[in-house]
């Protein structure tokens, strides 16, 4: 029933969004020639996939957890698409394929063993990954492996459609945030 309004929530969103969606891919040529950020994280029963956001970072950063990048790689403009969250709007299309859901496990980088290990010991890889959850909008990220490994277990055992429209209401009215980024030095 959950994939059933994730396919209608993300088809709605990405038809209402196209304009926007139109608006920060010109933005994004302006500011790094390249606005559109692919990375291959880690799936349903630990496949990988291929992510699709909004660039944020300036090309040429490495291609580690967002809490282990410096400050200076993020762009003027992405931090505004980090701070409104609109730079997951093309996960929307992972969403539309099956490769993740609107709520769920944030997906992480295969070479995070530690946070791998401790969702694997959980389960949280048994459902799709998905764009917010309710360690995102309790601010807990990849930085602290197993609270989030925990969360997500929790959130998972207790996901209803009830809680799924609430974490999406949440998320919508700009409650939690997404990865730290390391200060620069």
């Amino acid at each position: 029933m959950l994939r059933t309004f994730d396919v209608s929530l993300s088809v709605f969103g990405l038809i209402i969004s196209a304009p926007l969606t139109s608006l920060i891919l010109l933005l994004g040529f302006m500011n790094t020639g390249s606005p559109l950020f692919k990375q291959v994280r880690v799936g349903r029963f630990q496949k990988p996939f291929t992510l699709i956001k909004f660039r944020t970072m300036k090309l040429g950063t490495p291609s580690i957890a967002s809490h282990l990048a410096q400050s200076s790689a993020v762009t003027s403009l992405g931090r505004f698409l980090r701070s409104t969250k609109l730079d997951e709007l093309p996960q929307l299309w992972n969403v539309l394929k099956g490769e993740m859901s609107l709520v769920g496990p944030r997906p992480c980088l295969f070479n995070q063993d530690e946070l791998i290990k401790e969702r694997a010991i959980r389960g949280v890889f048994d459902v799709r990954p998905g764009i917010t959850g309710l360690a995102q909008l309790n601010g807990i990220d990849m930085s602290t492996p197993r609270l989030l490994a925990e969360t997500d277990a929790e959130m998972i055992n207790k996901l209803s459609l009830r809680l799924y429209l609430q974490y999406l209401l949440m998320t919508l009215s700009g409650k939690g945030m997404g990865d730290r980024i390391r200060k620069n030095k």
